[in-house]
């Protein structure tokens, strides 16, 4: 057994070298990566202001692995994918969803993390429970990014299908939205369960999480259509995912940053 064991851990101490000789070399090549820096955990300011998050550390990595030179810059979120399609950066991060119908505007990478729809709301909620009872009062008001997974889903799996639905306030920005929940001006979030349970996890109580799961979605980079470096990303990707750095990035971010908020 003891023989077994080790030959299986020389094997995968092997493994990680082979993958990395497998990966292009990009020669330090620049690319513009465009942010939001409002999702936390995937990217925020902390309290210093400085950038951080999932997605900071998994690009970092990609760097080293592709060798290739990241600088980065700020945009909306309303405004990211225009711009990217545009070629006015080369990629875009900001935990986006990966659909159909953003496909036609541009080239997404595999996924590399996948999370779950849940509805957050403030602690002391108790007028609804579910999506079925916040749809059945008119009186309760969601606030949504427009154009975002959550605004679609608050849209056709929570209310009635118009999008112009007056029970649904728009913000620039998801932070904007949370605060207005915050505040008393929305009733609730729609969110991924991984940020959103970073908000609940530090309002010390303020929020809470209710109701079932509204479903799944899959995040992925974004790149104007055509891009060349898509295929070098998703090959750093699935190095990450094959020796062990996304589970330990999901760690770092969902549970250790979790306990020291």
């Amino acid at each position: 057994m003891k023989s077994t064991l080790a030959a299986l851990l020389g094997l995968s101490l092997l493994a990680a070298p082979a993958l990395a000789q497998d990966l292009p070399d990009l020669g330090g090549r620049e690319v513009v990566v465009v942010t939001e820096n409002a999702y936390p955990p995937l990217q925020f300011l902390d309290k210093s202001g400085a950038a951080v998050g999932w997605e900071y550390d998994a690009m970092a990595e990609i760097a080293k692995r592709l060798n290739i030179t990241v600088k980065y810059e700020n945009i909306s979120w309303d405004a990211m994918i225009p711009a990217v399609s545009e070629g006015q950066y080369d990629m875009g991060m900001t935990g986006i969803t990966i659909r159909d119908d953003r496909k036609e505007q541009v080239d997404f990478s595999d996924s590399y993390m996948t999370s779950e729809m849940v509805m957050m709301v403030r602690g002391d909620e108790e007028r609804f429970s579910d999506a079925a009872s916040f749809a059945a009062n008119p009186d309760l008001l969601m606030a949504a990014q427009p154009g975002t997974t959550p605004f679609y889903v608050g849209v056709y799996d929570v209310l009635d299908g118009n999008e112009a639905n007056p029970r649904i306030k728009l913000f620039e920005t998801f932070g904007a939205g949370v605060e207005a929940l915050k505040a008393g001006d929305v009733d609730l979030v729609l969110t991924d369960g991984t940020s959103g349970q970073g908000y609940v996890d530090a309002s010390n109580g303020g929020l809470k999480i209710v109701g079932e799961k509204l479903g799944t979605e899959d995040f992925g980079f974004i790149f104007p259509k055509g891009s060349d470096l898509v295929a070098p990303m998703n090959a750093a990707i699935a190095s990450m995912k094959a020796d062990g750095t996304i589970d330990a990035l999901n760690k770092k971010w969902f549970l250790e940053y979790k306990m020291a908020e």
